[in-house]
């Protein structure tokens, strides 16, 4: 494995596991203080910003760092005629996925907040991070299944 290859199994990897645990952590220890009540508004809106900063900066790294893994481990048509081109095929879904849910959550959660309110959107956006959360869960165990060769 070359030295690129390399930075940018590694990098893919790190970032794809910065992003999935800011999402793990926001549905886990921010949403239920928010929706409970238990603090207001100013420092949720910070985090929403944050996690959206990372989620994009993230996105964008993980299609840039994955198409090179892609074009280089994948020749041809191994993308779709291998076990592991059919779960990078997946992580791709997954990945718009993980994206659009995280986006769309951050947006419900965003737009309440900017009115001075926090149950209810904290009540709102919950849903779609848990299903961030598991989307995430999900594209940590396909990259975990590829990079063992677990499933070949």
């Amino acid at each position: 494995m070359s030295l690129v290859d390399a930075a940018m199994r590694t990098t893919h990897l790190l970032f794809g596991a910065i992003w999935v645990g800011s999402v793990l952590f926001v549905t886990v220890a921010i949403l239920p203080l928010a929706r409970d009540g238990d603090v207001n508004a100013d420092p949720i809106e910070r985090v929403a910003g944050r996690l959206t900063t990372v989620s994009r900066a993230s996105a964008l790294l993980l299609f840039v760092t994955g198409g090179h893994m892609a074009a280089n481990g994948y020749p041809g048509d191994d993308l779709l005629s291998t076990t592991n081109g059919n779960l990078v095929i997946a992580m791709l879904v997954l990945w718009a996925a993980l994206a659009a849910l995280v986006e769309v959550g951050s947006s419900k959660l965003t737009d309440g907040l900017r009115m001075k309110k926090v149950r209810a959107p904290a009540q709102d956006a919950l849903p779609l991070f848990r299903a961030a959360t598991a989307v995430g869960v999900l594209l940590l165990l396909v990259a975990g299944a590829i990079t063992t060769n677990a499933l070949v």
